[in-house]
């Protein structure tokens, strides 16, 4: 199997042929006030087998992207609706009116369940949201190696049950921007960054016992972020200081081989 980063917390994973794309987004406007389109992102490799879906904040789920990005018939698996109204869910309506637009058919699914499509086998893990919505994290197991992608979680006590079920694994791409987020729908607002920062994604990175430790959900191209979202001042730099030998940080769509 061989992965790549494709901009902001999109990854793509291709085994024997066949591709699968996890939080791929070709538009952060959303999030980035200044957006430019076609800078830090980068277009999946072929028609993805299956699109995976941590959260449904909009900087991790764009509804249109994943359309054009998938095979006819390709499954796109989600976690639940969150609960409550829509002060509650103000940060996932957006994407959620959007799937329903585009991709009627998602399939919503539940931490530890397992699909296999094609060469992969995809478990939905446990995960912890920093704004209080559903999220998950997934694991991808393909030709022998195992992948897991961390969405913008916040470091939690689930890491131990998924590294004793799934590690070592060849590589993990982990959330190291440590946003702080002061949202009108969250007040009064909190002081604790809502996502892991550097220091916590690389304890996570040894938990899980990673070859290849990569951080995502940061973006230096596109720095103008919405008011009330502040982020590490280096995620990539201080990531790989408290990573050490486990930090890789591959260039913006070059392909990692896990088989190496």
């Amino acid at each position: 199997m061989r992965v790549r980063r494709l901009g902001w917390a999109g990854v793509e994973a291709e085994a024997a042929g066949e591709r699968v794309v996890i939080d791929h987004v070709q538009d952060l406007s959303p999030l980035f006030t200044g957006w430019r389109p076609g800078e830090g992102l980068a277009a999946p490799s072929g028609r993805a087998a299956a699109a995976l879906v941590t959260h449904l904040h909009r900087d991790h789920t764009d509804a249109a992207a994943l359309a054009r990005a998938l095979a006819p018939g390709a499954p796109v698996l989600r976690p639940a609706p969150g609960p409550g109204d829509q002060t509650d869910n103000a940060a996932t309506l957006a994407a959620e009116r959007e799937l329903a637009l585009h991709l009627p058919d998602v399939e919503v699914v539940e931490a530890w369940s397992t699909r296999e499509v094609g060469p992969f086998r995809l478990t939905a893990v446990p995960a912890v949201d920093g704004l209080g919505d559903p999220q998950l994290n997934w694991v991808v197991q393909a030709d022998g190696q195992r992948v897991f992608h961390g969405g913008d979680t916040m470091f939690h006590g689930h890491w131990w049950r998924i590294a004793r079920r799934f590690a070592p694994f060849d590589a993990v791409f982990l959330p190291a921007n440590g946003a702080v987020v002061d949202a009108p729908h969250l007040q009064p607002p909190s002081p604790v960054p809502a996502v892991m920062d550097p220091g916590q994604a690389a304890a996570a990175a040894e938990i899980l016992d990673a070859r290849h430790a990569v951080p995502m959900h940061y973006e230096a191209e596109q720095p103008d972020k919405v008011a009330g979202y502040v982020e590490a001042a280096d995620p990539e730099e201080e990531f790989r200081a408290r990573a050490g030998g486990r930090a890789s940080v591959p260039a913006l769509g070059r392909w990692l081989d896990l088989a190496v």
